[in-house]
């Protein structure tokens, strides 16, 4: 009865660990001789039959009947004399199949069988969801927030395994809390202290690129390529893309019917601003392309410096550049150059757009110039300080710190 309970509760463990029918057996008869070669010496001479479905286990020891006097190995040999009392009409040279009895083993070995088995099974789900995620890698996977912490985020995908979204890995603006569903990318897959440890992503730009597979068709089918992706997760990116069918308009296959298509993506990146552009071996337009939306006047490239001086109207400088600076360092990133904007010099341009200098001045203090017509530096500066504190309603100091800015810059 022992025999069959033990078996049932390997059966049960079995099932809870989601292993499936033939691992579960190869597992048992491991176990099992290792426990018989470590018994008797040698498992070679046995055979381990199992069967999960009914719970059943048995164990048969074949020995070769010899004389008496000639048994030289118990474990392999039987004296005739012996054989007999099993069947009377054995034979010397024939062989005897015997069943060993779980019990035979005593309760200690039985005892570190089970704990034997229970290593193993989870050594085999370990290496399992290793292996199932290393494969894995660069996937988008949909798991469910089961703690979130300050430095990472705890998921659990559908069979329950735990995953990790570490904190710079996170969107700057993403917020989750228990319960709530997410979608990474597998970023890699490591082993540590023997556990499985798998981290996601957000911020890769393989996520970004999976997210285009899944929203566009033309890519996932191979008919549009992605040749690069640069992101500042959360604020932009820039992505090029190329198609070889000259039917397929690669922007507006990406992009999409109204913005249907990149709608979808730009939302599950918190509202990440995403660029597309058409990709060419062109430095000078490939550039051109990467500080969309600014219009370039001209360009002059230091091929051996991965260099470019990009010059345009002063009201571009600002569109160029880009909050924060994001769009100039993305388009850097993109096409490979290091990039300087300069400003045209003609003196018809001599000017510049007051929004440029809103990284300077608050938003509010360059609107309340504009309500006077006021839209660049040197209108402000064509009125006398006693006009712009009558005409506005800022202070005489606020208005002295942005003639100053205004000064130095076109200085």
């Amino acid at each position: 009865m022992e025999h069959l309970n033990l078996v049932a509760t390997f059966s049960e463990f079995k099932e809870f660990k989601n292993i499936d029918r033939e691992t579960m057996m190869r597992i048992l008869e491991d176990v099992f001789r290792h426990m018989i070669a470590k018994k008797y010496g040698s498992d070679e001479n046995f055979d381990v039959i199992v069967n999960i479905d009914k719970g059943d286990l048995e164990i048969w020891r074949n020995r070769l009947i010899v004389d008496d006097a000639e048994v030289t190995d118990p474990n392999k040999e039987i004296a005739y004399s012996e054989a007999i009392k099993i069947e009377p009409d054995f034979e010397v040279g024939e062989e005897v199949s015997e069943e060993i009895k779980l019990l035979d083993f005593g309760r200690r070995e039985i005892l570190a069988i089970r704990q034997n088995l229970i290593s193993k099974v989870q050594e085999y789900e370990k290496d399992n969801i290793y292996r199932k995620y290393k494969d894995k890698v660069g996937e988008i996977i949909t798991g469910e927030v089961y703690q979130a912490w300050k430095r990472e985020i705890l998921v659990l995908d559908d069979e329950g395994i735990e995953l990790l979204l570490p904190k710079p890995e996170q969107i700057p603006f993403d917020h989750y809390r228990k319960g709530d569903t997410l979608r990474a990318v597998v970023l890699k897959v490591d082993m540590k202290n023997n556990q499985p440890v798998i981290v996601l992503s957000r911020t890769s730009p393989v996520f970004l690129e999976r997210l285009f597979e899944q929203e566009v068709p033309e890519v996932f089918d191979g008919l549009i390529t992605i040749k690069k992706i640069v992101r500042v997760p959360g604020e932009r990116a820039k992505i090029a893309v190329e198609s070889y069918d000259d039917r397929i308009d690669p922007v507006g296959a990406c992009v999409g019917m109204k913005g249907s298509r990149i709608h979808g993506i730009v939302r599950e990146l918190r509202n990440e601003n995403i660029d597309v552009i058409n990709f060419t071996n062109n430095p000078n337009l490939f550039i051109q392309r990467a500080l969309s939306p600014a219009k370039i006047t001209s360009i002059e490239i230091d091929e051996a410096n991965k260099r470019a001086e990009v010059y345009m109207k002063p009201d571009q400088v600002s569109l160029a550049i880009g909050k924060g600076g994001y769009n100039i360092k993305l388009a850097g990133k993109l096409t490979g150059y290091e990039i300087d904007v300069y400003r045209d010099s003609d003196v018809e341009y001599d000017d510049v757009d007051l929004m440029e200098f809103d990284d300077e001045i608050d938003q509010w203090i360059i609107d309340e110039f504009k309500a006077i017509g006021c839209d660049t530096a040197r209108s402000v500066l064509s009125l006398t300080v006693e006009d712009l504190v009558s005409r506005t309603d800022l202070e005489e100091e606020t208005i002295l710190e942005v003639r100053r800015i205004l000064q130095n810059e076109l200085e």
